[in-house]
């Protein structure tokens, strides 16, 4: 066989991008992706599964520069005029990707509207692509905390690396982002940029006062003064003056009192100032890295103001730091894994606030996090079409990764079911849910419809979300996985299953921002 002819047996674009079956020389047979094809000079990449893995497939005439830098194996005799190389999805290997082609590489996405799509298992991608296309927003493929990494025991790289070969796979070249939530520390962040993030989302959410909204004026005053006054760059009396007067945005009106000022100082002088660091030091340290900036404060007992926010984001503008987004705490709940809880139009009413100033201190995003199906809030800010907007899920991918194992393999999801429950009231305490274990059955009461009907429930749903990290990493006393390598073979089993309960749950997802 040549390289031509192998070339031939790929089809036309396959709206679905259903691997097909590809002879590939002497005894070798795989199931390419039709959408993965590209070349460059005398090369060819593709990716295929051979059995149950997936490799990049590299086709080239013996003498070809690139071949030498994948990792891999020849594949003997495959090719009469050429060299056909089996190459792992190493992260050596998405390195080389990366440097070869640019849509490989993660891009500022700025203030488009875009949506993030975290990948707990590093498998759903493919899927969050084909659900995003042709909505106008642009993707945060990579996407994950520094908690998230810690529960699931992957490292920055391999949530980069899945979402390069995502792209390749998919054929998907309009670019994507790679946002670093959550971070804390300066460690966090050296160890983000070192894997090539490139938007980077402070949370100072530690240095919030929330108390600050009742104390006694009087000692509000006083714990006014023990602000790292260094840092702000300024004294309480600079602050009363510089917010003691009336700003109109459009047709938004502040006029804080004194007294609002200083508590909204106690609240967020912390997180500004810790933001500020942590700005700072990403400056210094990586000048040349391009990186966007989002501050999230969202995570937090007591609800941001319009004029917390303006005070927040007036401050930091004027300390050097430029936002793409901003996550406030909203009024309502924004509980993991369910929809919004809360009056839905002073939801409304505030986020227009929230809009306002944004698009006069930016512009930039309002970033909502916690988002996993909040299917109500969604067609809320929708319908307004004002403002830009970021979206961040992560739990909802997991959950329908479990929903398609309890449609498929469902003893399984019995299993998976209640080690959650046995586990939920430990695994619960950082994370905003009010789900009662009563109120969710024991697998050995369920039939399979009943298992199914588990993913329309909210208490079962937040079980499931929460626990997400024990299941993925407990080990049994021989040292092997309990249930990780478990669930993904049978995610890969049933790949197009899988795929196809994420693109229609995040096309709910995606479709009230559809203009």
């Amino acid at each position: 066989m040549t390289r031509q002819h192998l070339l031939e047996q790929f089809p036309g674009i396959d709206a679905d991008n259903r691997p097909f079956t590809l002879t590939a020389g002497d005894g070798l047979e795989v199931r390419a992706y039709p959408r993965s094809l590209l070349q460059l000079e005398d090369q060819a990449f593709f990716v295929a599964r051979v059995g149950r893995e997936k490799y990049l497939l590299v086709a080239a005439a013996p003498e070809a520069r690139l071949l030498a830098d994948f990792e891999g194996r020849e594949v003997e005799g495959a090719l009469a005029d050429g060299v056909l190389k089996q190459c792992p999805l190493t992260h050596a290997n998405a390195e080389v990707v990366r440097r070869l082609f640019d849509f490989a590489r993660p891009v500022l996405v700025g203030v488009q509207n875009s949506f993030g799509l975290g990948d707990r298992l590093g498998i759903a991608n493919p899927a969050h692509l084909r659900a995003v296309a042709g909505s106008g927003m642009k993707p945060v493929l990579a996407q994950q905390s520094i908690r998230e990494l810690e529960r699931t025991e992957r490292q920055p790289e391999d949530v980069l690396d899945a979402a390069t070969w995502a792209v390749l796979q998919e054929g998907y070249r309009d670019g994507f982002g790679a946002d670093a939530d959550h971070l804390k520390t300066t460690e966090d962040i050296d160890r983000m940029v070192n894997a090539g993030f490139t938007m980077f989302t402070f949370d100072p959410g530690a240095h919030v006062v929330n108390e600050a909204d009742t104390l006694p004026l009087r000692e509000v005053e006083q714990r006014v003064r023990n602000l790292p006054w260094d840092v702000l760059q300024d004294q309480p009396e600079g602050f009363l003056t510089r917010y003691g007067k009336t700003f109109t945005l459009k047709d938004l009106t502040l006029q804080p009192t004194p007294e609002q000022v200083l508590r909204g100082l106690l609240k967020y002088g912390g997180v500004i100032a810790h933001a500020v660091e942590m700005h700072r030091y990403f400056k210094a340290t990586y000048p040349n890295h391009a990186a966007e900036f989002e501050l999230s404060v969202d995570e937090t007992e007591s609800v941001t103001s319009p004029f917390e926010h303006f005070l927040v984001a007036n401050e930091l503008q004027r300390l050097g730091v430029q936002l793409v987004s901003l996550a406030p705490r909203f009024v309502g709940e924004f509980e993991k894994g369910i929809d919004y809880k809360g009056d839905l139009e002073r939801f409304r009413e505030a986020y227009l606030q929230h809009v306002r100033i944004a698009e006069t201190l930016g512009p930039y995003k309002i970033s909502i996090h916690s988002g996993s199906d909040k299917f109500r809030v969604y067609r809320v800010i929708g319908a307004l079409r004002e403002g830009h907007v970021h979206v961040k899920t992560a739990g909802t991918s997991y959950l329908e990764a479990l929903r398609t194992v309890a449609a498929v393999e469902p003893q399984l999801f019995r299993e998976i079911l209640d080690f959650a429950r046995a586990h939920y009231e430990e695994e619960k305490r950082t994370y905003h849910v009010s789900a009662k274990l009563s109120r969710v059955p024991e697998a050995r009461r369920c039939s399979d419809d009943d298992l199914l009907a588990l993913f329309e429930q909210d208490d079962a749903r937040q079980v499931l979300h929460v626990t997400y990290g024990r299941v993925l990493t407990e080990k049994s006393e021989e040292g092997t996985y309990r249930f990780r390598e478990r669930l993904l073979s049978c995610l890969e089993a049933h790949e197009e299953a899988h795929y196809e309960h994420l693109y229609r749950h995040f096309r709910r997802h995606i479709e009230p921002f559809c203009h």
